[in-house]
């Protein structure tokens, strides 16, 4: 009975590292992007396909995470935010980080040529550019954001490319929504975690501060990703359209968005760049089932 006990505990622990390690919440929002833009391709859906696309999309988005964490060992031991994770506090070893992040991807990248060799080529690329270009870059160049930012608009064009088997004019709205979208998300971020990331050496904003420059930024990429998420009404996106009034919800949440970046603009402040955040991810999921129910309705 003792032992049994002993395990239950240690089994726990496992799984809250394996957690962190392949960063679940991040993980998950990759998964919700390629679910939406699954749906937004497929006429009748299928449960079996989301699941798979599910399990093939966290397999891979873990994997990077977990390889990127391998890669940051010693900078995340510098940052308070990344301290507790399980490779710097020692809760688990790099050989048993490297074995589960290669299980994952190859679990990933299986199931996702199970939908066609696009979906696959298409995950692989978002994994090697996060793991092997943006990783290290992060450290040298703030343009490690720009870079890092094409294997984060993957997803969305992921899920309609397990559908079709084709890159389109469709999965290239997709990618440039949420291509555009996270400059001012992980500015806001990086204005949030400034002080850690330089701890570590990191630099994320465009102007290496935390100024109206940088906020000026902010704006203009969010114009942007604003122009971009309305633009379907026309009927310049192929298949991918959208209704008027689902136009004018995806405006109206984008200039609360926008009117967000104005206030960081206006007032440099800890407490507007974390409300920008938060405000940054209402918007994509917003306007990601906008489109969904737009479609469907």
């Amino acid at each position: 009975m003792l032992a049994n006990t002993q395990k239950l505990p240690t089994l726990s622990l496992f799984m809250n590292d394996f957690l962190l390690l392949t960063k679940s919440r991040l993980s998950i929002t990759v998964v919700f992007s390629s679910i939406a833009g699954y749906l937004l391709a497929v006429t009748a859906p299928s449960a079996w396909h989301m699941l798979l696309l599910s399990l093939g999309g966290y397999s891979l988005a873990g994997a990077s995470n977990a390889f990127n964490q391998i890669i940051e060992k010693d900078i995340d031991a510098k940052m308070k935010r990344t301290q507790n994770r399980p490779i710097p506090m020692g809760r688990m070893s790099i050989q048993t980080a490297f074995a589960i992040s290669t299980t994952l991807m190859i679990i990933g990248l299986v199931i996702l040529y199970g939908f066609n060799p696009k979906t696959a080529m298409f995950g692989a690329i978002s994994a090697f550019l996060y793991c092997c270009a943006y990783t290290p870059l992060k450290t040298i160049t703030p343009f490690s954001v720009f870079v890092g930012a094409i294997p984060g608009a993957i997803p969305f064009m992921l899920g309609w490319i397990s559908v079709t088997g084709s890159l389109g004019i469709e999965s290239a709205f997709l990618f440039m929504i949420q291509f555009f979208w996270q400059f001012p998300h992980f500015w806001a971020i990086g204005w949030l975690m400034h002080e850690d990331y330089q701890r570590a050496g990191i630099n994320m904003l465009p102007t290496r501060k935390r100024d109206r420059a940088t906020a000026f930024q902010i704006i203009l990429y969010t114009l942007w990703t604003l122009v971009i998420s309305a633009s379907p009404v026309l009927g310049l996106s192929g298949t991918l359209t959208l209704t008027i009034p689902a136009a004018i919800l995806v405006g109206i949440i984008g200039l609360i968005f926008l009117w967000h970046c104005i206030l960081l603009y206006k007032n440099q402040s800890e407490l507007n760049a974390k409300k920008l955040m938060i405000v940054s991810i209402i918007y994509i999921i917003s306007i990601q089932w906008i489109y969904v129910i737009d479609k469907f309705i």
